[in-house]
């Protein structure tokens, strides 16, 4: 589509103040233009953007994690992820976090696409990479950051999604683009690393 055809949907920032400065989150609070001309008040989490790892064994099975998520209370099943540093590009950000979370290591990466999980709220924005060609290795886990790893096949992430387990937005999504990519849909460009 065309932005000059969303014109009549789009917003215009007439201020922009920062509501709260945490150690990682941000809110930012600004004042918009609607379509029609009225004014309304928009507050949003600023976020750094982040990576999430379909990470591939040669057995087919997937590299999955199992950490307490505190917002929500509960342990949840995730491919690992984390956010990018500043200045860090996605596919050095996806080797870092696959290596400090799991251990492992990959030959071959591909970067499948982008998404934008919580667009009401944030500008949260996560790349989702591919790796294969895995070699297991040390954690080297952040302080303070305690998850388990496992491997599991794409046909229990489905039943663990279908029975309610698995609710996280960015695993369901990376496990929809396996999907894809295995059925011969999504095709990816790998490259050597």
């Amino acid at each position: 589509m065309n932005q000059d055809d969303d014109a009549h949907l789009t917003e215009h920032t007439l201020s922009s103040t920062r509501a709260y400065e945490g150690s990682f989150i941000r809110v930012q609070r600004d004042e918009v233009r609607l379509p029609d001309g009225k004014q309304a008040t928009r507050e949003y989490v600023l976020h750094p953007g982040a990576v999430m790892i379909v990470a591939v064994l040669p057995d087919g099975r997937l590299v999955l994690e199992r950490q307490y998520r505190h917002p929500v209370k509960r342990v949840m099943i995730e491919f690992p992820a984390g956010k990018l540093d500043p200045g860090e590009g996605g596919l050095r950000c996806a080797q870092r976090e696959l290596l400090e979370e799991t251990g492992y290591t990959a030959t071959r990466w591909a970067r499948a696409g982008v998404m934008h999980p919580v667009i009401g709220y944030a500008d949260e924005f996560i790349e989702i990479w591919f790796a294969q060609g895995l070699k297991a290795g040390e954690r080297q886990l952040d302080e303070g950051e305690f998850l388990d790893v496992f491997a599991a096949s794409q046909q229990e992430l489905e039943a663990w999604v279908r029975d309610g387990e698995l609710t996280d937005v960015k695993t369901i999504v990376g496990m929809m683009w396996l999907q894809k990519w295995r059925g011969g849909d999504w095709p990816l460009q790998w490259v050597e690393a």
